[in-house]
């Protein structure tokens, strides 16, 4: 058998064409090993070959599914490939949905093996996989050198049909999928060694791991809304101009809280946005499409509810990992209960 022949999928910001400006690019494929392709190239030593990359935006991808998968699975056609791989997409949201819809499609459609990478929390991880392996990657692409390190051999195995081990040898995220072992004690006994390591607070590992379900139970509905004080909080980025507080564009670590009072609306003189997951344009343009103040001042000014809140809380949606923004929201929920204030309006993008 010679080298095993691998397509590889990218998008635009991961081929060096251009961030968020350039989402929108159509499916391309070229025959160079691109960006993080190329720390996967060296990684098969000689076993395995990238024959092609395909690029496509990632809004591009969002926004035309059906027929951006039907171009990319042309083009994986036309090279025939042993193996596809796609990303690593990390905790990019758009990107680990793109990953995922088209390594589903590859494998599922074309018969060939697949496999992609992102971090766990990604909403693609949760969409596709019990349909293909997702190796888990850390959260951003600092991570880049420990996705690789993972990736590699289990694509290797993929490719050659070997056997796949657990999600903890193979480093892949659990896919739900349960199967008989001997082992031997029976379970009786190991349920006894699991309780008594428990009680002494020793760590051990279950076997049967039970689903964590975050629900929330909803609050009863404002009684009188031309009483109540409303306050806007947003994971859409606006921001005073220039930033103040330098919340990051993507993954925040922070969130800012700013006074509106006297502000009848937001305009682009005074407040933009720091988001780095959509185009901006819009909402610099006017920060009232995300943060809508100026339909709050007018139900204020016409008494449909009591009065819109002093200060407004903001961060950035775009990469940020589920234990950040519930810290941000147990933070800001304490100030908000101490302010009085009766209702939120949160605005996403």
């Amino acid at each position: 058998m010679g080298k095993i022949k691998v397509v590889h999928y990218i998008n635009q910001f991961f081929a060096g064409i251009g961030g968020e400006e350039k989402a929108h690019i159509k499916p391309e494929v070229r025959e160079e090993i691109i960006g993080p392709g190329m720390a996967i190239n060296a990684g098969f030593k000689g076993e395995a070959e990238i024959v092609a990359t395909i690029i496509c935006g990632d809004s591009y991808f969002g926004e035309n599914i059906e027929e951006a998968k039907a171009e990319i699975l042309e083009m994986v056609k036309k090279y025939d490939p042993d193996l596809f791989i796609a990303g690593p997409a990390f905790n990019a949201g758009r990107y680990g949905v793109a990953c995922g819809t088209i390594t589903d499609a590859v494998q599922n459609e074309l018969g060939i093996p697949s496999l992609t990478g992102m971090y766990v929390e990604n909403p693609g991880a949760d969409m596709f996989k019990k349909s293909v392996y997702i190796v888990s990657t850390k959260n951003s692409a600092a991570g880049m050198r420990d996705a690789v390190k993972k990736m590699v051999p289990l694509a290797l195995k993929i490719a050659k049909g070997e056997e796949i081990g657990s999600p903890e040898e193979e480093h892949y995220i659990p896919r739900g999928v349960r199967k008989n072992f001997f082992t031997e004690k029976r379970g009786s006994e190991r349920a006894v060694d699991m309780l008594l390591k428990k009680l002494k607070g020793e760590e051990f590992e279950t076997e049967f791991p039970m689903p964590d379900f975050d629900r929330v139970d909803p609050q009863p509905a404002v009684k009188d809304l031309s009483k109540a004080t409303i306050a806007l909080v947003t994971s859409g980025g606006i921001v005073p101009k220039g930033n103040p507080d330098h919340i990051e564009s993507s993954s925040a670590s922070k969130y800012g809280k700013y006074d509106i009072e006297g502000f009848e609306n937001l305009t682009s003189a005074d407040h933009e946005t720091a988001h780095g997951g959509y185009d901006p344009v819009y909402a610099n343009e006017d920060p009232d499409r995300v943060l809508p103040v100026d339909v709050l001042r007018e139900m204020e000014k016409e008494g449909k509810i009591g009065k819109l809140h002093r200060y407004f809380y903001t961060t950035v949606g775009n990469g940020t990992a589920v234990a950040s923004a519930k810290k941000f929201a147990e933070e800001i929920g304490k100030e908000l209960v101490a302010d009085g204030v009766d209702a939120v309006i949160l605005t996403s993008t």
